[in-house]
């Protein structure tokens, strides 16, 4: 059983479709707001609230914590209820709670300094991880309404512009907040953030989405059965765990470009540090062609192709970037290695909504998301501790090049993609050829 839209009359294209249109903007607003927010928290925290203490930097570090530990906790959990209830009032709940969250945390502002800096950051991290917790309802709910607004012939295009979105409010959303907190004040970067959930649940109420056919949603059992029951699927459906197993493996390798650019820029390109700024505009830009080409064209070159293909490129144009001792080389690759980047990403959503039934798109969803989320984290968290331990010091000779830590470690993460994505294209094309395929085992 696969999972199938009930289009509305008339939609012919993705931007005829009014429902897909509401979705999208409620996206782009709240996405915007989200970088605003979590720039300027991290400012707000860093700054001005723990300013000058010794442990600013831990209280900085903890607001990425009270944000990633709802995705592991609450994401697998919030998955069942997702298929259980109306999806477009869970995201409507979902951001009314989420600005009320924020919204808590004007009293701060409000009260100057009376309040003592351990009870503000506590506070900060406490609406943090509530308006985490709600997006873990609130992000399945929405990737679940994409199957029931839009047809499988647009739904790559669909994903294609959502990500692409993301990375333009990426780009613009913390350039805006800098200012905005210092010269108007952290209330007026609240005030925005909030606003944007209020905009969000506005577009969301007025989509009209097409009544639940029968079996499309959960029949509201006993809550751990249907937990259990979301679990058994994806482990006995082979493309699920084909796709999980080889985004896990990949999201290794993209790991550690995250944690140790910032190295590299210094220590194999020879510039100062302040060029990272300048690698991760090229990383932003080449991410929103991708994204926007894979929407025009993944779908007639195969959403299989496009994964296997750009997961393996990925690794190899890694690798290039790995050897590279030149700032605009450099640049040039890196924004290449984010075109491919961005392509896989686009394509995982169509490739998971082909091969799941309606009514368990809320659980698998809740599967994969804190999947990919813990290899992204044991990425770092690995990378780090090599870069900082192990292989230090390390230099070397291989075939005649000079090799160091960070080029070593960023090779063996290219390694890894182009196995996984290598090992990949085999099944997933055969899987593809099968016209009455379902992925399960």
């Amino acid at each position: 059983m696969t999972a199938t839209a009930q289009a509305p009359p008339g939609a012919t294209t993705l931007w005829g479709n009014r429902g897909w249109q509401r979705l999208w903007f409620s996206q782009a607003v709240s996405v915007l707001g989200d970088h605003v927010f979590n720039t300027t928290v991290l400012l707000w925290i860093g700054t001005t609230v723990a300013a000058g203490q010794p442990w600013a930097p831990a209280a900085v570090s903890g607001v990425l914590i009270a944000a990633a530990v709802p995705v592991l906790v609450v994401g697998p959990l919030a998955g069942v209820y997702v298929d259980r209830w109306d999806r477009r009032r869970v995201m409507m709940v979902a951001d009314l709670l989420r600005a009320a969250f924020i919204g808590v945390l004007l009293v701060i502002p409000l009260a100057g300094d009376d309040w003592p800096a351990w009870v503000q950051v506590a506070l900060i991290y406490s609406m943090v991880a509530l308006s985490s917790s709600a997006a873990q309802f609130f992000n399945p709910s929405r990737f679940s309404l994409i199957a029931s607004l839009v047809d499988e012939e647009h739904r790559t295009r669909a994903f294609g512009l959502l990500t692409a979105t993301t990375g333009t409010a990426a780009i613009v959303g913390p350039p805006l907040a800098a200012p905005l907190l210092f010269a108007a004040g952290e209330e007026w970067a609240l005030v925005v953030n909030v606003c944007s959930f209020l905009v969000s649940f506005v577009a969301i109420r007025m989509l009209r989405v097409p009544r639940a056919a029968p079996g499309e949603r959960s029949g509201g059992g006993a809550f751990f059965a249907e937990l259990a029951e979301g679990f058994r699927f994806f482990v006995r459906n082979r493309v699920l765990l084909l796709l999980v197993g080889t985004v896990f493996v990949y999201m290794l390798g993209v790991g550690t470009l995250s944690v140790l650019n910032v190295f590299f820029v210094t220590e194999n390109l020879h510039v100062e540090a302040s060029w990272l700024g300048t690698l991760n505009a090229a990383f932003g830009i080449g991410s929103i062609a991708g994204s926007l080409l894979a929407a025009r064209y993944a779908h007639r070159l195969g959403e299989t192709r496009v994964f296997a293909f750009g997961i393996a490129l990925t690794g190899v144009v890694v690798l290039l970037y790995s050897r590279q001792s030149e700032l605009w080389a450099a640049l040039a690759i890196l924004a290449v290695a984010s075109v491919t980047i961005a392509s896989v990403n686009v394509v995982v959503g169509p490739l998971v909504l082909r091969v799941t039934p309606q009514h368990l798109l809320g659980r698998v969803n809740a599967v994969l998301n804190p999947a990919v989320y813990l290899a992204s984290v044991l990425s770092m968290a690995v990378t780090g501790f090599l870069a900082s331990t192990a292989l230090r010091d390390f230099e070397g000779e291989l075939l005649g090049m000079h090799v160091g830590r960070i080029d070593t470690i960023y090779g063996c993460g290219a390694l890894m993609m182009m196995t996984a994505g290598l090992l990949a294209i085999r099944p997933l094309l055969r899987h593809a050829a099968r016209p009455d395929a379902d992925g399960a085992a």
